[in-house]
């Protein structure tokens, strides 16, 4: 759960409604083997991956990830993986190196052909304005990953 005092995101708030929010839920609620979140709603589930002003001042600016953290970034990047490849009709692969001080790099890769690429830095900061932002950064990065596929076709079915 979260460490938050306050909810940000509300009960039947319309954007958990979003495609890409949707798919955050399911990879979630796939890692969770021990049921911590089976009587939780939607909007508690999502509501640590939103990182408002204030929340992010009580985020040191040096700190080491959590489990708790590493699972969200892990849950974002299968997300967007799962989405691309839904988009693209090709199996799409989150690759994800990160150190136990918050400092990595991912891959998605679909076939041979590298769709995203991004260094990892700060990862104990990780989140988003709000749901409708991460909605919006999914379907940038997905969009683009699909056009790189549709490009490449031929690299992204080896």
């Amino acid at each position: 759960m979260s460490d938050w005092q306050e909810m940000v995101v509300a009960e039947g708030d319309t954007a958990l409604a979003a495609p890409f929010v949707k798919e955050m839920l399911r990879q979630i609620r796939a890692v969770d083997s021990y049921g911590i979140w089976d009587k939780s709603g939607e909007h508690e589930i999502i509501d640590p991956f939103i990182l408002t002003k204030e929340r992010k001042r009580q985020v040191p600016v040096i700190g080491d990830p959590d489990e708790d953290i590493i699972v969200r970034i892990k849950a974002w990047y299968n997300a967007l993986a799962t989405s691309i490849e839904a988009r693209t009709g090709l199996m799409a692969v989150p690759l994800i190196n990160l150190t136990y001080e918050g400092f990595g790099r991912v891959i998605i890769a679909v076939g041979k052909l590298i769709v995203f690429d991004k260094n990892l830095r700060d990862v104990h900061r990780f989140g988003f304005k709000s749901l409708d932002h991460m909605q919006d950064e999914a379907e940038k990065i997905i969009s683009k990953a699909a056009a790189l596929v549709e490009a490449h076709r031929d690299v992204a079915k080896l």
